[in-house]
């Protein structure tokens, strides 16, 4: 946890890769959603998302596995630089990036899932009628014990990790489809 910064900290967790490849077996997209204020807080510079992202999109095609789109807020309302330092509509909890998401790539909002480790990904998630979930890695488990129980939004499932969230995802969408 904490910010990745330097290429060398990225590394997929146990799982990942493969839980990804069953959705794209499944002609799921797979969006990433994510906040970078480490971006905006001068914490590291745009090349080394950048990189990042290249070698996630890596290392999970090693696994067979795709991202089908990414969308990224750079801001943060105490940027440390000006640029960055703005109140937007697209940092979770605000739904701009699900949004634009959605017009770029045609998806269907009200039948997608929004699995994330923090309470505000699933915020956002339900607040252009996504189903949320939350994953206990990463931030999970402290949002889950902490943040959680004083929150009124809670979510559709609580999974130990990608693999067993993407389980649950599958086996819901035969129900419906049955």
């Amino acid at each position: 946890m904490g910010y990745i910064n330097h290429v060398s900290r990225f590394h997929l967790l146990a799982g990942v890769g493969a839980a990804i490849r069953r959705l794209n077996e499944h002609n799921i997209p797979v969006v990433v959603v994510t906040n970078q204020s480490g971006l905006a807080r001068g914490y590291f510079p745009a090349s080394l998302l950048d990189q990042v992202h290249q070698l996630m999109q890596a290392q999970l095609a090693a696994e067979g596995a795709r991202i089908d789109g990414l969308y990224v807020c750079p801001h943060h309302p105490e940027a440390k630089e000006e640029r960055y330092r703005v109140r937007c509509d697209c940092r979770k909890p605000g739904t701009g990036l699900l949004e634009q998401a959605a017009r770029e790539m045609d998806l269907d909002l009200a039948r997608s899932f929004m699995v994330g480790d923090r309470w505000s990904d699933l915020e956002c998630g339900a607040r252009v009628g996504a189903t949320p979930i939350l994953v206990l890695t990463g931030y999970g488990r402290g949002d889950h014990a902490y943040i959680g129980p004083a929150k009124e939004l809670q979510p559709a499932l609580v999974a130990e990790d990608l693999a067993a969230a993407v389980d649950w995802i599958l086996a819901r969408l035969r129900q419906q489809a049955a």
